[in-house]
């Protein structure tokens, strides 16, 4: 039996990341931030319910010493851990000069360092283990294009891309796949938050910058999670042993790089 373990996870495309990983047989740790007990709770009773073993950890991935806990207690109580999924992330609509030194570091020590530490830490239980494994990050469309009022979103989502080409160059000798996955617009919290502070500073109502950028979606649609998760589902699976280093777009046609 395969262990996951999903960063990240109380809502979003982290829980349904999550459940889609159990609806493929793994064990699944989720994990979030201890403000988010109940929501993470009630994933984990959601994975149980799916028939596989699951566990709620609470963490902070731009903590060492946090997220070696995280990787140390989904071994304790599932066993091992195969996959790793580093989806934990925040998002900051700002013009660039009016972004302070520390609202930068913010977003990065959550999105940069955050990923980096699951990351490491996770390819040094696999490296232990002797089994390979897959680790897979949240990066976004942003790691391929920089968009304005989103710039230091975008630089961290960057600082992913290139994270997971160097891992998965220095990894593949352990059998250990890296990939990352690039979501456009999702129906999520974060996004609605990117909508209402984008509304904010260009003066327009609540709703109509996502349906400005919406518009240039080819399928015609935002995303959902559950659109993310499958993707994923993909790089967690034996389907792409083959591939690693990869930053792969979901947008439903937003960029063609």
């Amino acid at each position: 039996m395969s262990t996951a373990h999903v960063t990240g996870a109380a809502r979003g495309i982290g829980k349904a990341i999550a459940l889609r990983l159990a609806e493929d047989g793994h064990d699944v740790a989720v994990s979030d931030l201890p403000g988010m007990a109940g929501e993470l709770d009630a994933t984990r009773q959601e994975i149980e319910d799916l028939g596989v073993k699951a566990v709620a950890l609470h963490g902070d991935v731009s903590d060492a010493p946090s997220v070696r806990r995280l990787v140390a207690d989904t071994v304790a109580a599932l066993g091992s851990l195969d996959v790793m999924v580093a989806n934990a992330g925040i998002a900051q609509t700002k013009a660039l000069l009016d972004v302070s030194p520390e609202e930068y570091d913010r977003v990065h020590a959550v999105n940069g360092r955050g990923v980096f530490l699951c990351y490491t830490e996770a390819a040094r239980q696999m490296i232990a283990q002797g089994t390979g494994g897959k680790i897979i990050g949240a990066a976004s469309i942003a790691a391929h294009k920089g968009f304005a009022l989103l710039g230091v979103y975008c630089s961290s989502k960057f600082a992913v891309r290139s994270l997971t080409q160097s891992a998965a160059q220095e990894w593949a000798e352990h059998g250990i796949t890296v990939n990352a996955y690039c979501p456009g617009i999702v129906d999520t919290t974060m996004w609605e938050e990117i909508d209402h502070d984008l509304g904010e500073i260009n003066h327009v109502e609540e709703g109509e910058s996502m349906k400005a950028m919406a518009a240039g979606i080819a399928l015609g649609r935002v995303s959902t999670g559950e659109d993310v998760a499958g993707l994923v589902s993909y790089l967690a699976g034996p389907d792409s042993d083959y591939m690693t280093g990869q930053s792969v777009l979901i947008d439903g046609g937003m960029l063609f790089v």
